[in-house]
């Protein structure tokens, strides 16, 4: 799938997930209702999970359909075999996300909301998605950023 595929006219959001860790369970009941909110302000959004399923089988190509449909996921969810696609993005951890304006630059990098391996409270600031409001608004993301934390990405061994 190509980047020109996912994104909308005024960006996309590119985020790394997984399976099995507890800051992306923590948030993946809230994430389908942001990706509404996004595709409606033409805000393109993907999935992509890029962990060693060989060592971490929770992860596999087969357990993110499950997780999927567990969570109402109507967006692509990715496998990065080769972990190509986490290593040209500088992805670290799952979750993490990147938001790009409309001319592919990125504006974003940060977390969804304040969520831990609990969910925030439902008051909770929407980081991600007022992010993109704003990028979507002005092509430029906002000064502040909160950097994403949770699980480390699974790397292979060499």
């Amino acid at each position: 799938m190509r980047y020109a595929d996912i994104a909308g006219p005024r960006g996309c959001v590119v985020a790394f997930i997984c399976n099995h860790c507890p800051y992306v369970v923590a948030i993946a009941r809230r994430l389908p209702s942001h990706v509404q909110e996004l595709r409606a302000l033409g805000v393109g959004f993907v999935a992509i999970n890029a962990n060693d399923a060989r060592r971490y089988p929770q992860d596999s190509f087969e357990n993110m359909g499950k997780f999927a449909r567990q969570f109402g996921f109507d967006f692509p969810y990715l496998y990065d075999e080769t972990q190509s696609a986490a290593r040209a993005y500088g992805a670290v951890c799952t979750p993490d996300f990147f938001g790009f304006a409309a001319d592919r630059g990125l504006q974003y990098r940060g977390r969804l909301d304040l969520s831990r391996q609990d969910p925030g409270p439902d008051d909770a600031e929407r980081e991600l998605v007022e992010a993109m409001h704003l990028i979507a608004e002005t092509g430029r993301g906002p000064k502040k950023q909160n950097p994403s934390m949770g699980c480390s990405i699974k790397w292979k061994e060499v």
